[in-house]
């Protein structure tokens, strides 16, 4: 597959408290009439994030509509596992309702942080969440002690299937002075988008330069699943990777074949990541994160020709 870039969309100006900087995790839901609603997590000075929102024109993502004044979904209360910021990572519409799969951190002491995936219902077609509970629905387990988030949920079957990422051995590895996340990629599913069966690990790190994976975006296309992900490295920190499967467990990587990269310059000049694709009329865009995670903002691509 090849991409073209069409450029940033969006990248706060600092001028909102809530959302002082960033625009991360692009998450696209198409609303009434022609507006395309760009879920994203914006952070405040803190680097506390909130979920908001970016509308956009489908036909021409660069034509932004409107940006929202208040965050759709706030951080928790204190002491629970989303008590210092969510940020989105999928969404899908199930029946007459929305669910929004969201990302809560909590701070640790010993280590920087903890994140886990929580559940928001929209019955109002995207326009308010709410929690679906006050504790995550990928909670901490023996082996996956720090994070169990970055999930990509879609229907198979008759059935949920999600990719997710977890904590990876010791969950943290240090690094150039710094302590550095081990992440690794695995795969359940479910029959209500709750509950979960147990997991099975879906990818390998190719070589020593990797230290994790980011949210993943996985469908289903002439009898395999693909996917697009990204690929977390000490070197180079984040790009993206593509992959084919089979059955959804056993991966192919086939990185090469990507067909998008970083630019030579501009905002997403050093890396690039969260890679979320969504298809309007006659088009398939790529939208995504550039330098920083979402710090340059967020922008799209879209599909060409071989």
């Amino acid at each position: 597959m090849n991409w073209c870039k069409k450029g940033l969309i969006y990248c706060p100006d600092g001028s909102v408290k809530w959302q002082k900087q960033f625009a991360m995790l692009p998450t696209p839901l198409l609303m009434y009439g022609d507006r395309l609603r760009i879920f994203v997590g914006f952070c405040d000075e803190n680097n506390v994030g909130r979920i908001g929102y970016v509308d956009v024109n489908p036909n021409n993502p660069k034509d932004i509509i409107e940006i929202s004044k208040n965050p759709i979904l706030d951080i928790g209360e204190v002491g629970t596992f989303d008590d210092n910021g969510v940020v989105p990572i999928s969404i899908i519409k199930h029946k007459d309702k929305i669910y929004l799969y969201y990302i809560g951190f909590q701070l640790g002491v010993k280590v920087p942080y903890y994140m886990f995936c929580g559940l928001a219902i929209s019955e109002d077609g995207g326009l308010s969440f709410k929690r679906y509970s006050k504790s995550p629905i990928l909670d901490r387990v023996n082996d996956e002690l720090y994070a169990r988030c970055g999930v990509n949920v879609i229907m198979h079957n008759g059935k949920f299937r999600m990719w997710y990422i977890g904590s990876y051995k010791k969950g943290w590895i240090e690094s150039q002075g710094k302590l550095r996340p081990l992440y690794i990629m695995k795969t359940c599913e479910s029959y209500d988008g709750v509950h979960w069966s147990e997991p099975v690990q879906c990818l390998e790190y190719k070589n020593e330069d990797e230290h994790g994976f980011g949210r993943p975006y996985v469908w289903y296309d002439e009898g395999k699943f693909k996917m697009y992900y990204s690929i977390r490295t000490y070197s180079r920190g984040y790009y993206i990777g593509y992959a084919e499967s089979h059955n959804g467990v056993q991966w192919i990587r086939m990185d090469n074949e990507a067909g998008i990269d970083l630019s030579n310059e501009g905002w997403d000049s050093n890396n690039i990541s969260y890679p979320f694709l969504f298809k309007y009329a006659d088009k398939v865009y790529m939208f995504y994160n550039g330098n920083g995670c979402g710090k340059s903002g967020f922008g799209y691509a879209e599909l060409i020709e071989d």
